[in-house]
């Protein structure tokens, strides 16, 4: 749990989304909110919506090596930053046949590498002061998987296991990491937001056809509303022990469970085979 009355706040991709919502509950409940965006307009627009404690950060995550000097300068301005919500991503949509090795580094660049050179910028204030919050907005998809977004998944199952090694290593610093894995939440993610690789298999039609066209019937219809997450994005900062893992909405947590007895099933199922590859005592 956070001490300070007022929390410093560092969210990354706050021009819209879920990004947005995190932002403004922050500001709404009195906290300082540091907020990256990646264009001069979308900084002043922020700056207008809380002139004391909204504090622009005009900032690339994928622009690794100008992070450190850009959260400092940030700290500098607004104080030492107790929270930290790795928020900023895209989705990629595409079959892992038909998309390329660019699509990949870019998912990955923005999904796991940005968010970690944003955790190295804070990490040593944090550790000095022994406390700090790091909240890794992660996603469903790095527990389930789904069709034609393999990338996306792949990029947020790899922030979901660098999350919670991470946690382990720096617990002993009073410093807390939470997954916050949301569901289908009423953004422009599975919209405009999402890079969509064009097709060129027919083998692939029958997967991805109705996938592609379902997921752009429901953008705008998701059942998940942003005002909420960012009321449990709050509550998650109070609590004195926050989980290392934090799924939002039923269709996330249906999904989760569904997978989870899949998984028993499939484990109990291969029992013998899996316990046949020790040396022989």
């Amino acid at each position: 749990m956070i001490e300070t009355a007022t929390t410093t706040f560092l969210i990354t991709g706050v021009s819209s989304g879920l990004g947005r919502a995190f932002a403004m509950g922050a500001l709404e409940a009195g906290h300082r909110v540091i907020g990256t965006v990646r264009r001069e307009s979308d900084a002043k627009a922020f700056a207008a919506l809380a002139h004391d404690l909204a504090y622009p950060l005009v900032l690339d995550v994928t622009q690794y090596d100008a992070i450190p000097d850009a959260v400092a300068g940030a700290e500098r301005d607004a104080g030492p930053v107790d929270v930290l919500v790795n928020n900023a991503g895209y989705g990629h949509e595409g079959v892992v046949e038909e998309s390329t090795m660019d699509d990949l580094e870019r998912q990955f660049a923005t999904n796991v590498f940005g968010p970690v050179a944003m955790i190295k910028a804070v990490l040593p204030g944090m550790r000095e002061r022994r406390q700090g919050h790091i909240i890794n907005v992660t996603s469903m998809g790095g527990f389930i998987t789904m069709p034609g977004i393999a990338f996306y998944c792949g990029s947020k199952f790899a922030l979901e296991g660098i999350s919670e090694a991470l946690g382990k290593e720096v617990a002993g610093f009073g410093i807390k990491v939470t997954a916050l894995a949301p569901g289908q939440f009423r953004t422009d993610w599975a919209g405009r937001s999402m890079d969509r690789t064009p097709r060129s298999i027919p083998d692939y039609d029958a997967v991805m056809d109705p996938i592609r066209a379902g997921r752009q019937a429901k953008s705008g219809n998701q059942p998940g509303d942003p005002a909420k997450a960012a009321d449990a994005l709050l509550a998650l900062v109070k609590d004195q022990n926050p989980p290392t893992r934090l799924f939002l909405g039923e269709d996330a947590l249906g999904l989760v469970e569904q997978k989870l007895h899949l998984m028993k099933r499939e484990l109990t199922t291969w029992d013998a085979l899996s316990r046949s590859t020790s040396f022989d005592t």
